[in-house]
């Protein structure tokens, strides 16, 4: 079960948050502490990143070797300095390929996404419900096989089909219908999820049973003040504050924090 990290506030590089936590995503790659299943998260990895001063969009760096062997990140960790960061570690669900068009983060315009957990059986159950859903548009930028994707693209159904709706809504609405749909082919869900447009930050913690798979964030932390980090697993010491289960946490821009029961 994959391990996930996003970071919203003053600019920093991409080594401060990566590498320098004491138990950093580079660490839960092979000694995680609160993974539900599964023993270490060597199938690939992700980050994703904003520029600072610009409305481009995003940047993504992506491999399916485990990240400890990546010879590249390192220097580019050092090199590259954002105010929005996204991250992941993969731990792939078994029979799912190991390949580029599976690695998060996943993209759309100026939206990232990454999640953590898994449909049960999901090619068995809810493959062929969630795309009778999409429409033409989402349909055809699916390009991976995993349930991740899939879920990413529900949410930029309900954007596209309600424009005038916020991310979070659109979140909130997919998770209902997962959990519907779920209920109906006898499976279960599991969708820690967050998702970024640069300037926000929108997570999920999420299980049809529980207990859903572990987030927590960070405010405001004396080493990274004016910021706000979720991350699957604490980084380090500091006030590290559980998502209640079955919520929608919410990152505005000036990094306050709202948080919605699901």
């Amino acid at each position: 079960m994959c391990r996930l990290l996003a970071y919203l506030g003053s600019p920093i590089s991409l080594e401060d948050i990566l590498y320098k936590p004491e138990h950093s995503l580079i660490v839960q790659s092979y000694q995680p502490r609160e993974m539900l299943s599964g023993v270490v998260n060597a199938d690939g990895f992700g980050v994703g990143w904003y520029h600072p001063e610009k409305e481009t969009e995003p940047f993504t760096y992506k491999n399916t070797l485990p990240i400890w062997n990546d010879t590249n990140l390192p220097s580019l960790s050092r090199y590259v300095e954002s105010n929005c960061i996204i991250s992941y570690v993969r731990s792939a669900t078994a029979g799912q390929a190991l390949d580029f068009s599976n690695c998060q983060p996943f993209q759309y315009q100026r939206l990232l996404f990454i999640h953590n957990g898994r449909i049960g059986e999901f090619r068995r159950t809810l493959y062929k419900p969630i795309r009778s859903l999409l429409n033409d548009e989402i349909y055809n930028i699916i390009y991976g096989t995993t349930d991740s994707e899939h879920i990413f693209a529900l949410i930029l159904h309900y954007l596209s089909i309600n424009p005038e709706k916020t991310v979070e809504q659109a979140l909130q609405v997919t998770l209902l219908k997962l959990a519907e749909i779920a209920e109906e082919y006898k499976t279960d869900v599991l969708a820690n999820v967050i998702i970024s447009d640069g300037h926000h930050l929108i997570a999920s913690r999420f299980s049809t049973k529980s207990p859903a798979p572990s987030l927590y964030y960070l405010q405001n932390d004396v080493d990274y003040s004016n910021s706000v980090i979720i991350a699957s697993e604490a980084l380090s010491s500091g006030n590290w504050i559980a998502c209640p289960e079955n919520s929608i946490i919410s990152v505005g821009e000036n990094c306050d924090i709202q948080i919605a029961e699901i």
